[in-house]
């Protein structure tokens, strides 16, 4: 029924995303029976660890639902709950795709960030640029330390539901940040590209200018997107190695 799974993506998101498909397009229809555990096993050539990690997460989505004793059943079309986790691969595709989404998201939060920003919340983003810098100095990623500065434009907008759409985008996508991080890690150029342009945005929130704002946000991410394209294959094969990691981030 299924192909074998291989390829760079975390197995467990490789068979929940071909679970989702057959389930979506209709194979399996509402009220199916997924097969066995066993039977997936075999099918897939995955271990029952991945089966059970797959179906779990299917499970959250609302896409199927255990039985005692039947087994996992199709569950009726409905409108899912918004899940990225699944899709929060290193693969350079949606990394880039990842970075679409935080370029529209964070460009308007810079904007609002401009005009309701106060001096504790200036005072906060400056702490979390200093500890990007000194994150990355000490060997490190400055993963959580760039989430900490972003999510600190989003508080001061004083809008809850942007907190909230912020801070689900960088945990879900924490993965996609790391790579694109590991990328600009590898030459000095790039860490202080990366780092002339985070103290513009805060440069241009700190003066008001709203428009300004989210043009350096959206140059940006721009730029990340960039600098992703011109990374050569060799690059994309290393991170391959940190997929079962990252895409176990929280």
């Amino acid at each position: 029924m299924f192909s074998k799974v291989s390829g760079p993506v975390r197995l467990a998101d490789r068979v929940a995303a071909i679970l989702s498909e057959e389930i979506e397009s209709g194979r399996l229809a509402e009220g199916d029976k997924l097969p066995t555990e066993v039977e997936l096993v075999k099918q897939l050539g995955v271990s029952r660890t991945v089966i059970r990690e797959a179906v779990s997460r299917l499970r959250s989505a609302g896409l199927v639902e255990p039985r005692q004793g039947r087994g996992v059943f199709v569950m009726p079309r409905r409108t899912r709950p918004l899940d990225l986790e699944a899709d929060a691969s290193g693969t350079k595709s949606k990394v880039l795709q990842i970075v679409e989404v935080r370029r529209a998201m964070e460009g308007e939060a810079a904007s609002l960030a401009a005009t309701r920003a106060s001096a504790d919340d200036i005072a906060r983003m400056r702490q979390s640029l200093a500890a990007i810098d000194k994150a990355v100095a000490a060997g490190g990623d400055g993963v959580d330390e760039d989430l900490a500065f972003h999510q600190s434009i989003a508080e001061s907008t004083g809008n809850a539901v942007m907190v909230s759409t912020v801070r689900y985008l960088g945990e879900v996508l924490r993965s996609g940040i790391r790579v694109t991080r590991a990328n600009e890690a590898r030459r000095n150029d790039f860490i202080e590209a990366v780092r002339v342009e985070h103290h513009a945005i805060l440069a241009a929130i700190e003066s008001g200018d709203a428009q300004a704002a989210s043009t350096a946000v959206r140059r940006h991410m721009k730029h990340a997107a960039s600098r992703l394209q011109d990374a050569d294959e060799g690059f994309w094969s290393e991170t391959n190695d940190l997929d079962v990691d990252l895409g176990a981030a929280p």
